[in-house]
C-alpha cells in the first residue's frame, strides 16, 4: 500500500507541476487546480479522462506546445501505469494522437 500511496502523491505533485508550468506561460486551469485540490491527482484525471467533449485544457496546452505536461501525457507515462486503466490510458493516448502527440 506505501508504494500506491507515493505513487498516488507523485502523480499528485506531477498535476500540480502541470499548473505551474501552464500559469508561467500565461494559462491559468483554476477548474483543473480546483480538482487537484478537492480530489487528489490521481482521481481528478479519471474524472477529467471519462468528461465529454472537447478538452478545452488540453487544447491549450496544444497552443502553447506543452503536450508533454499535460495530464493526459501523464497518465499513458509508464511510471503511472498501475493507476489507471487501459480504457483510461488509452482515453488519454487517444486525445493525445488528435494533437499529433505521441509520448
Amino acid at each position: 500500500m506505501e508504494q500506491r500511496s507515493s505513487l498516488d502523491s507523485e502523480f499528485h505533485q506531477a498535476m500540480l507541476n502541470t499548473y505551474r508550468v501552464a500559469d508561467n506561460h500565461g494559462y491559468r486551469p483554476t477548474y483543473f487546480l480546483r480538482m487537484v485540490h478537492e480530489h487528489g491527482g490521481v482521481d481528478a484525471a479519471k474524472r477529467l479522462l471519462q468528461a465529454p467533449g472537447p478538452q478545452t485544457g488540453l487544447t491549450r496546452l496544444w497552443e502553447l506546445e506543452l503536450l508533454c505536461i499535460s495530464m493526459e501525457a501523464h497518465v499513458v507515462r509508464e511510471r503511472w501505469a498501475s493507476l489507471f486503466t487501459d480504457a483510461e490510458r488509452s482515453e488519454a493516448r487517444r486525445r493525445l494522437n488528435e494533437y499529433g502527440y505521441a509520448p
